[in-house]
């Protein structure tokens, strides 16, 4: 069976990698087009534009396309990406003391004996961070870390100090439900692992 991670995330490809995946690693460039509005939606929602992007371009007989999204959601205010330091340290300041939601979806475009199909589904994951000074969020944003990440931060760097406790699937805030998609993959496969 080919995988196929249509994402650039380091992340995603750590976190598959570990699971003992063999893949390759296509990123979706498509323009993501968001016309849902609860959060669980919306990540299903990019997740499966990615894959299904990936599957019509590379997709192949007996073949797997992983699609995923994380948002990060604080009282409905949805948080991607920060777009400079300054709206990163806002973010921060925002979520520090506090819980927060972080959301992925995944979308499989399966492709077995000659039959496409897809799942689609996600997985939230409650956070709460610890008081956090000034000073230790300007130390972090200056890192450069929160540029790329949704919600400003990542729970395996150094911002990993401000972290109370999790509710849920640790590898989900990393940025892929790796536990989640292999139950999912063996509603398909007997050993979603082994060669073909």
């Amino acid at each position: 069976m080919k995988y196929i991670l249509a994402s650039a995330s380091p992340r995603r490809k750590e976190l598959l990698t570990q699971a003992g995946f063999v893949f390759e690693v296509i990123p979706s460039s498509i323009e993501e087009k968001i016309t849902k509005k609860a959060p669980a939606e919306i990540v299903m929602e990019l997740a499966s534009q990615k894959a299904n992007d990936i599957f019509c371009r590379y997709g192949t007989k007996d073949c797997v396309v992983i699609g995923a999204d994380t948002i990060v959601v604080y009282r409905d205010e949805l948080l991607g990406k920060p777009k400079d330091k300054a709206e990163a340290y806002d973010m921060l300041s925002m979520l520090a003391d506090r819980t927060h939601q972080v959301y992925t979806g995944v979308s499989l475009v399966i492709s077995k004996k000659g039959r496409v199909h897809t799942r689609t589904f996600y997985e939230a994951t409650d956070v709460t961070f610890c008081p956090v000074s000034k000073e230790d969020l300007h130390t972090y944003v200056e890192t450069g870390d929160p540029l790329d990440k949704a919600g400003a931060y990542g729970i395996q760097g150094p911002f990993a100090v401000h972290v109370k406790c999790i509710n849920g699937d640790y590898n989900n805030v990393v940025g892929l439900p790796v536990c989640r998609l292999y139950q999912e993959l063996l509603t398909e496969y007997p050993s979603p692992l082994s060669e073909p």
